[in-house]
């Protein structure tokens, strides 16, 4: 829906690289929110707002890590929900 033309290079390179989803890194945002129980329409408006800052930072880029896309979204995710910031920062570890 973004038109952006971006490969978003995945960990260490070990696994092929996929066409940047403005829906899979919405959704990933708004679950984070979601789990530190932020009201669902307050959720949502931060999950577009942070979505749509990301948008904003990748025009200029033909390709990115999928590590750098999740720190920058997590810096502008803190601005709005340093919790849910923190979980999002967080995902790969299960405790």
């Amino acid at each position: 829906m973004t038109g952006l033309a971006i490969d978003i290079v995945k960990r260490g390179g070990q696994r092929p690289s996929e066409q940047f989803s403005h829906t899979k890194l919405h959704a990933s945002i708004l679950a984070a929110c979601l789990s530190v129980r932020t009201p669902p329409g307050q959720a949502e408006v931060i999950a577009r707002t942070v979505t749509a800052s990301l948008i904003s930072w990748l025009q200029t880029k033909p390709e990115v890590t999928s590590h750098d896309l999740r720190r920058i979204a997590s810096q502008h995710l803190h601005t709005h929900h340093p919790d849910a910031a923190y979980i999002y920062e967080q995902h790969r570890i299960t405790i």
